[in-house]
């Protein structure tokens, strides 16, 4: 088994790393780094060095702190010589990413952008039922509740955090996953609380292979959850929901794959280590940066975290 470390314990690691690692047959979790970590079953230390120094034998690490402190850590990580599993976003920029592209080609290690919105159960079906069909137009809703996913989470809204594209970005992976050709931003409507950094809603209109993408993105969903695809063709009509888990195809549902999102991820990120390669894709957070960049912002009410 191949001794992996997490480091940056936060909510994803404990719901969905964690979990994974237990049940794969291919890595040990050996320890966590964290500068204030939860009691675990594994050694925690306060940072990758003190980890890295106390366990030699570590051989990957998935990085799971803020994506603003990710490539710091990604960069000590490759040059100590180990494998590094990006969450999502990879990095706070695609200049970061590509740095660290390079700087692991040139080490010998794997890197991995782990986009686990596009293991969603679904996902290939539809990438599969959209091949050769011509496509009209993509409509993406994306719409979830911060207070209940992203609870006491201060760095969403600051400056690298991504605010609402932290999880619009899922979305966006999963399209360019599954739809034919390149994908560009066309024009974008930011909604920036007045005491934050980042927006808690967008609206994104991408160009897609002669169709257009509608995709709405809004943090302050409350009841039930939105995280929906609807993609209308000449000869059907296909709704991803559940966030890439669920596919109906012309109102009925069409079979998909039971594989967890997570354990798949930890299954390619085996495979990719003993072929001596490395996965970055860097497409959705291309569109991301693009949007974020260049989208019209618009003040709305302050962010209350308890409200």
């Amino acid at each position: 088994m191949i001794p992996l470390a997490i480091v940056g314990c936060g909510k994803i690691a404990r719901d969905q790393h964690i979990p994974a690692l237990a049940a794969s047959p291919d890595f040990e979790l050996v320890a966590v780094a964290d500068p204030s970590p939860a009691p675990l079953p594994v050694p925690c230390f306060s940072s990758l060095d003190e980890m890295l120094t106390a366990h030699p034998e570590i051989a990957a690490v998935s990085l799971c702190m803020p994506p603003l402190f990710r490539p710091t850590a990604a960069r000590a990580a490759i040059a100590a010589g180990r494998h590094v599993l990006l969450e999502k976003p990879p990095c706070a920029s695609v200049a970061e990413a590509v740095e660290l592209e390079r700087l692991a080609r040139e080490a010998g290690v794997t890197l991995f952008t782990a986009w686990h919105s596009q293991q969603g159960a679904a996902v290939a079906g539809a990438r599969e039922w959209l091949l050769g069909r011509t496509i009209r137009s993509v409509r993406v809703a994306w719409k979830e509740d911060v207070r209940v996913w992203h609870p006491g989470q201060p760095w969403i809204w600051q400056e690298g955090g991504f605010g609402v594209f932290d999880p619009g970005i899922n979305a966006l992976s999963i399209l360019t996953a599954i739809l034919p050709g390149g994908l560009r931003l066309t024009d974008a409507e930011l909604s920036v609380p007045a005491n934050c950094a980042t927006p808690i809603a967008a609206r994104l209109e991408i160009a897609g292979e002669d169709f257009p993408v509608i995709a709405e993105f809004d943090f302050r969903q409350t009841g039930p959850q939105s995280w929906d695809i609807d993609i209308s063709t000449v000869d059907g009509f296909a709704r991803l929901s559940q966030g890439g888990n669920r596919l109906d195809i012309d109102g009925e549902p069409f079979a998909v794959g039971s594989k967890a999102e997570y354990p798949t991820l930890y299954e390619r990120f085996a495979a990719l280590i003993r072929a001596g390669e490395s996965e970055v894709d860097l497409a959705p957070l291309k569109l991301a940066e693009d949007a974020l960049a260049k989208g019209r912002k618009t003040d709305v009410a302050c962010f209350k975290e308890g409200a």
